[in-house]
């Protein structure tokens, strides 16, 4: 009986076009940022922190990403873990380079030097489009982790091949290393994945997001309008490859502190990545947060009621997250391939209906 749009009318194409068109939901969302900025870093905990909520907006940060290049362009990529690398190591040697500039430039500088990484393994998607180019970005995968395994620049000829975070500072509050408290790494990644999510909201909406889904939906149909194939599938590159980029860079920088190329950003995270977009919803940008949140709290919740509550080992519990990951996914592709993003669609639409849904 609340959920209603009775009565909210719209006096411009402005209004008409916004994100939020029922009151209630301009509401609720302004809402959920004033606890998040407000409520939550006053009562956020360690655990909390490095459990749950930084890595769910890291991670919800390169869903976004990919899902721009899977979802809106429809252009497969098996890579995400190796561009995340970049980002890391590209904030690393910045870090270490430039120590007197602000970390949170770094992190965006390391989000440019991943997408100008992205663009050029973007170029055969020109020429090759499916399980071709999958395979182009999975060679893509192993090439930069095995890039920046062997080449001791990248690590700065470190004896153990591993990089690790210096202490930085932004505007007096330490953002990384291991004195960080929990509220710091909690905001400094609700601000990257408010803005960056702001950020791909307007450009799925705009021309760019039209020329993507172009692309996606018939590719020739769309170069016969006019949508040049070269410029949109290497700008969807350069975004996506951009927000993976930033991901990275807070992985590395805010939540591990320290980090080796193939433990920390090996093939297992490329799949753990797409696997949220799949759960979450291709073509959305809520999905991409509710993939990621399902795909973090899973192990989560797993492991306090099988290990903590019923005494399981912990690697039993580890097989059957993978065995639930799995079927989900299954499930998903076959009955709602959309994800969780059109599973909440169907739900606002039967509250707006109610009592008589369809």
């Amino acid at each position: 009986m609340i959920y209603r749009e009775a009565g909210d009318f719209k006096a411009s194409y402005r209004a008409d076009g916004q994100t939020f068109p029922l009151r209630l939901d301009r509401t609720a969302y302004w809402a959920l940022l004033a606890v998040a900025f407000l409520v939550v870093p006053f009562v956020i905990t360690d655990y909390w922190a490095t459990s749950v909520l930084v890595p769910f907006l890291i991670y919800a940060i390169a869903a976004l990403g990919l899902n721009i290049l899977v979802g809106y362009t429809g252009q497969v990529s098996l890579g995400t873990g190796g561009f995340m690398a970049v980002g890391a190591y590209a904030t690393y040697k910045l870090t270490t380079m430039f120590p007197d500039v602000s970390i949170l430039i770094h992190v965006v500088l390391a989000g440019g030097v991943t997408a100008l990484v992205g663009m050029l393994f973007g170029l055969p998607s020109l020429r090759i489009k499916g399980f071709y180019l999958a395979v182009s970005t999975l060679a893509a995968q192993f090439f930069l982790i095995w890039l920046f395994n062997k080449v001791p620049w990248f690590y700065n000829y470190s004896a153990s091949g591993q990089i690790t975070m210096p202490e930085r500072t932004v505007f007096g509050v330490l953002v990384t290393g291991p004195s960080t408290s929990a509220p710091a790494k909690y905001l400094v990644c609700l601000g990257f994945a408010v803005i960056l999510a702001w950020l791909a909201r307007n450009l799925t909406r705009g021309t760019s997001g039209r020329k993507w889904m172009a692309i996606r939906d018939m590719d020739i149909a769309a170069e016969i309008i006019g949508v040049n194939p070269l410029t949109a599938k290497l700008t969807s590159f350069a975004v996506s490859s951009f927000m993976i980029g930033i991901a990275g860079a807070l992985f590395f920088a805010v939540y591990l502190g320290a980090a080796e190329a193939s433990e920390s950003f090996g093939i297992n995270k490329s799949f753990l990545i797409l696997f949220m977009v799949i759960i979450g919803g291709l073509g959305s940008v809520f999905g991409s947060f509710a993939g990621a949140a399902f795909m973090v709290l899973l192990p989560v919740l797993l492991k306090n009621v099988l290990v903590g509550g019923m005494g399981w080992p912990t690697d039993l519990a580890a097989h059957i997250e993978l065995m639930i990951v799995g079927a989900l996914i299954v499930f998903f592709l076959i009955v709602e391939p959309h994800g969780l993003a059109q599973l909440w669609r169907l739900t606002k639409e039967k509250l707006r209906l109610w009592p008589f849904p369809h």
